[in-house]
């Protein structure tokens, strides 16, 4: 039984993907952190906001949008989109390991 796997073709998918996540990997790292630190000023600049009495913040409804998502991401069916990237899986195997080796060394 032949599988008729081209090597060269599955090795190509492989590496562009790896490159193209490596990049993706080292540039989503660096503007996460600038987003965490522009979300840690603002939540900062709330809560003295709120200490000085200029500003009231109902931080449980701040908080209930988050764990409202949570839920409904983990109690449903895998949205299309998801089967798509399986049937993709020669690229964006390597674009996931490239992905992860530039954020973790980026």
């Amino acid at each position: 039984m032949e599988l008729g796997i081209d090597f060269a073709q599955l090795g190509l998918d492989l590496g562009t993907g790896g490159a193209v996540g490596g990049v993706t990997g080292f540039a989503a790292k660096k503007i996460a952190k600038v987003v965490a630190v522009l979300v840690g000023l603002q939540l900062a600049a709330f809560k003295f906001l709120e200490s000085r009495g200029l500003l009231t913040v109902d931080w449980e409804r701040l908080s209930s949008g988050l764990l409202s998502g949570a839920e409904t991401a983990a109690a449903g069916e895998p949205p299309s989109w998801v089967m798509s990237i399986l049937s993709t899986l020669s690229i964006s195997g390597g674009f996931a390991a490239g992905f992860m080796a530039g954020f973790k060394f980026g």
